[in-house]
């Protein structure tokens, strides 16, 4: 009889393990969501030329990716996906890079952050900023239970996602989720993609309505216009973009580079003659692997 409770207890570890390594879609908050306005859960997600992209996010969530192999602690990316700050591009832009980080060595925390609407939030400029903080005061409380080396916690955001990942880079001074548990909201480090940056003209209208509404203040464009709130505070950048970008212009890049340079913050920007906007990994038209640069970067910078 004893040899088939070791193997029952054998295989009940194996369960707890593996459910361990795959956390599966979580709740963003422990309790109460800060900023929202109770309703029906409309969301949803659809699947088109290979591509997911979720919808009508009310209720934030995240995924967490665990890296592994070996004992030591880890470095953490919180990624946040693109999509206009209308939908979320959460595999191209979401888990296909969380999985090329595990490649690495890399924990990577997917976020699935709201979408602003002002009828499932008091304050819908705030939203997506509030679940960022959010991701990385998770990242820093669950260091030890994930694995996590809390002095090298990423932020990385792809088009509008990149906006987001700027500004958490930006504004991590004042907490805005209203927690105030005395967390640092800093990210050490932030990977940009073809990111919005600034809500002037050269940005992304369409991020911008969809954020901030049809005539924002200059006090708001001022604050989440990112290039406009760098200090010598701000971390570390990897960024990625082309030049032949139609969408979001290279401009938004060069311009956060020089302004993060002239506070003698480090910056490595990438610059493609062509590709485009949204190309996730693969920009087709080159051989070049910018995740490739991108992990060179983190072993330069003693991240990896």
């Amino acid at each position: 009889m004893k040899p088939v409770i070791y193997f029952l207890c054998f295989s009940i570890s194996i369960i707890s393990m593996n459910q361990l390594h795959a956390q599966g879609v979580q709740a963003l908050y422990p309790g109460t969501i800060p900023n929202y306005i109770d309703g029906p859960n409309l969301q949803k997600s659809e699947v088109t030329g290979g591509i997911e992209r979720k919808s009508n996010v009310s209720i934030p969530t995240y995924e967490f990716f665990e890296a592994k192999g070996g004992k030591t602690q880890k470095p953490c990316v919180v990624v946040c996906p693109g999509g206009g700050y209308k939908i979320l591009a959460s595999t191209h832009e979401g888990t296909d890079i969380a999985k090329k980080f595990n490649e690495l060595g890399i924990h990577a925390f997917v976020l699935y952050y709201r979408i602003p609407d002002s009828a499932r939030q008091v304050d819908r400029k705030i939203a997506p900023l509030q679940d960022a903080q959010q991701a990385i005061r998770l990242v820093r409380k669950n260091a030890n239970k994930w694995g996590i080396d809390v002095g090298k916690i990423g932020i990385m955001g792809f088009s509008a996602g990149g906006h987001l990942a700027a500004t958490a880079a930006t504004h991590f001074e004042k907490d805005y989720t209203g927690v105030d548990d005395g967390i640092n909201l800093r990210p050490d480090f932030q990977i940009l993609l073809y990111p919005v940056i600034s809500f002037r003209p050269f940005g992304h209208s369409g991020s911008s309505l969809n954020l901030l509404g049809k005539k924002p203040s200059e006090e708001l464009i001022h604050l989440f216009s990112n290039e406009e709130q760098i200090t010598d505070y701000t971390p570390k950048a990897f960024m990625v973009h082309a030049a032949d970008d139609k969408a979001v212009p290279i401009k938004n890049s060069l311009l956060y580079v020089e302004k993060l340079t002239e506070n003698n913050v480090a910056a490595d920007l990438h610059v493609y003659a062509k590709g485009g906007h949204g190309f996730g990994l693969n920009n087709k038209t080159t051989k070049e692997l910018w995740f490739d640069r991108l992990a060179e970067w983190l072993k330069t910078n003693h991240i990896l």
